[in-house]
């Protein structure tokens, strides 16, 4: 049940992360405003809040491992929200990041 939940964390932590971001891309980016920024700053708060509740108590770790959900989140946010199309060193990169998730997280360990 803590990995489940864990794993259910980091993909919360990765929409708030990556669509604060998104959201912040748009308005200036894309010029739509401050409502778009402003609900980024929002999200990327939020973001923030998420990673603190993850059952393991060491930050760096906690970190460390989510820059891997990032990498593969924003690909697939990209697919999502902007048509981007992945190439296979992409898709590639992804999986050997998200494989380096799982050793962080969930590798076992000597008490």
């Amino acid at each position: 049940m803590t990995v489940l939940r864990s794993i259910v964390l980091f993909g919360l932590a990765a929409v708030a992360e990556i669509g604060g971001a998104w959201l912040i891309w748009q308005g200036v980016r894309e010029h739509r405003g401050w409502a778009w920024m402003g609900a980024g700053v929002v999200a990327l708060g939020f973001y923030g809040f998420v990673a603190t509740l993850q059952p393991d108590a060491d930050f760096g770790r906690i970190l460390a491992a989510y820059g891997g959900v990032f990498v593969a989140g924003s690909l697939l946010w990209g697919m999502a929200m902007d048509g981007f199309r992945p190439d296979r060193w992409d898709v590639v990169g992804a999986l050997v990041c998200l494989v380096g998730v799982g050793l962080i997280m969930y590798a076992p360990r000597s008490a």
